[in-house]
């Protein structure tokens, strides 16, 4: 195991912890329950944020082919990661992860298994450095064919938002057309007060600084590709599945998908 810094929280373990996991530590639960105390609905939000990375692999490896998959700022491993989904459907799915967190590297490492006819790989870099990542990347994609990028809960750890534009822009420039780009952001779209205090709170306690930003901004992210319809959203309303019943409740993260053309 890597040397950890035990006395700092860190949004990848308090994520873990609120999605119901084992891999956190106590200073991470001390911090997270703070921020609920903000906001109790984040623990629904982080959920519905999984459920749309789900349905947005399961999206686009049935209905758009894709067999390539860059998740930039992955977490700790949990339910339905991004290759469990994908190779569920299609084995042969290639899937890179990226993150900068030891201790998410040596989970990966542990959990992150590949089938036999597919491929994982785990990059330890900062989604700061999209030139990087997309060298290393190269060596288990094909930059020839599509790949979807995936971005879920990172953008708001870039807090200018003309750095996370251009970071954005360099990743979808790596890849040609036909790819894809999937983002989710936490917003002021929903409780918006509550989620004000709960981010002060979070920068003040040592873990990385995050913002939140509005519908309107995430949009910018996607210029100049096409929008899946039903375009940025909240994720609990994005494309559900028709077997998914019961009342939908709005939560702050959004979360769209585009096509490059």
């Amino acid at each position: 195991m890597p040397n950890i810094d035990t006395s700092v929280s860190h949004p990848a373990r308090i994520w873990n912890y609120w999605l119901g996991g084992n891999d956190y530590f106590r200073v991470d639960k001390e911090v997270g329950d703070q921020i609920l105390g903000f906001v109790p609905e984040l623990v629904r939000s982080a959920r519905a944020d999984r459920r749309f990375l789900a349905r947005a692999v399961g999206y686009l490896t049935v209905e758009q082919g894709i067999r390539q998959f860059l998740d930039v700022g992955t977490g700790l491993p949990t339910v339905d990661n991004t290759h469990e989904v994908a190779q569920r459907i299609a084995p042969e799915s290639r899937i890179v992860y990226v993150d900068n967190d030891p201790l998410v590297l040596a989970h990966a490492q542990a959990l992150l298994r590949s089938t036999p006819e597919g491929a994982c790989d785990f990059i330890g870099a900062d989604a700061n450095d999209p030139a990087s990542i997309a060298a290393q990347a190269a060596q288990t994609l094909d930059f020839s064919q599509p790949v979807a990028i995936m971005m879920l809960g990172i953008l708001n750890f870039i807090t200018d938002t003309a750095d996370a534009r251009q970071t954005v822009r360099q990743l979808v420039d790596a890849v040609p057309p036909g790819s894809y780009l999937t983002i989710s952001h936490p917003t002021t779209e929903v409780d918006a007060a509550p989620m004000i205090q709960a981010v002060e709170y979070w920068n003040q306690q040592g873990s990385a600084l995050m913002t939140l930003r509005t519908r309107e901004e995430i949009l910018t992210f996607f210029d100049g590709m096409d929008l899946v319809e039903p375009g940025v959203v909240t994720c609990s309303r994005w494309r559900l599945d028709p077997m998914e019943v019961g009342e939908i409740i709005d939560v702050t993260h959004f979360g769209g998908v585009a096509r490059k053309s």
